[in-house]
Parts: structure tokens; sequence; C-alpha cells
């Protein structure tokens, strides 16, 4: 039986992350830049924070799509990485990640990195399971969601044509 709690609707901001990084030596290149790989896994970890809050269960990363790395990381540097959730299906969520950077000398902050991810939550069994409605509360959740909405008839649409093409042949 599953508790009034859980399927409760959760506002976008009752989910979101904001998480702070510096950047070490251990984290760049020979160029000074952060590693790619190093970024994707502290926003993996800040969206699979915002999902485990909005459906309070565990979760697994399902996708990451539209990864895009706008601006260079320097070592030294801060990173913020916020992230919240924009939208629900019935076990799965799309959560918006966005990272800037931060020159610790001048204030200077800077986009970095924008990624859209969705995550799956699980039951007892490593089943996935029902999470709570997404309660829209301002006009930024609203144009989240939207875009949101956008981006899953996009990646269900490239799902089909990847299973006609593999079908095919």
């Amino acid at each position: 039986m599953t508790s009034t709690k859980s399927t409760q609707a959760k506002t976008p901001s009752e989910s979101a992350v904001i998480m702070t990084e510096m950047v070490l030596p251990t984290h760049t290149n020979t160029h000074g830049n952060i590693f790619g790989g190093t970024v994707m896994a502290w926003m993996d970890i800040a969206a699979a924070i915002a999902s485990s809050r909005h459906a309070r269960k565990a979760v697994v990363t399902a996708s990451v799509d539209a990864l895009h790395f706008v601006a260079p990381i320097k070592l030294g540097y801060t990173v913020h990485i916020r992230a919240q959730v924009n939208a629900v299906g019935k076990t799965s969520m799309e959560v918006g990640v966005r990272v800037e950077s931060e020159n610790p000398l001048t204030g200077e902050r800077r986009h970095a990195v924008t990624a859209y991810t969705t995550f799956v939550a699980l039951d007892e069994h490593g089943k996935p399971t029902n999470v709570p409605p997404l309660k829209l509360e301002t006009p930024d959740d609203r144009r989240r969601n939207q875009a949101a909405e956008k981006r899953r008839d996009s990646r269900m649409r490239l799902a089909e044509e990847l299973k006609k093409a593999e079908d095919e042949g």
C-alpha cells in the first residue's frame, strides 16, 4: 500500500539542489581545464539528489541528453551546480542541471554546462515505481515543464525511429 505522503504533489523548489565544488589539480587536464567527466559526475550526483528528494525513493539515471559545454572551467575556480525536477511521468523524472563557474579572485560567474537527465524511481525490489505529481507554481516552473514535455516527445520519437531502423536491419 502506498502512503499518501509519497503521492502528494511536490513543487520543483522542493527538489532543488545547489552543490558547490572547487576545481583541484586532480580534476584538470593538461590545459588547466576541468575534465568533462568530472563535471558530468558532479551533475549526475546533483540530479540524483533532486530526483530522490522528489520521489523519496531510490533512483537511477536512465538517460542524459542535451549536454552542452559552453565555457571552460579552470583550475582553482568554484563550480556551482543547480538541479531540480522539471517534469514527471509515471515512474520517471526529468531533472534540469545547470553549472556555473566562478573565478574566486573576481567573483565573475559564467554559465559553463547545461544538461537534462532522466531518472527512474525504484521500489524495494529494484523495479520502477510511481512518483508523485509535480505542482507547478511559478512561470519558470511552467516554462521548464513545457520545454521538458517537448524534449520527452523528441526522445520518444527518436527511440521509435531507432527501434524501427533496428528492426529493418
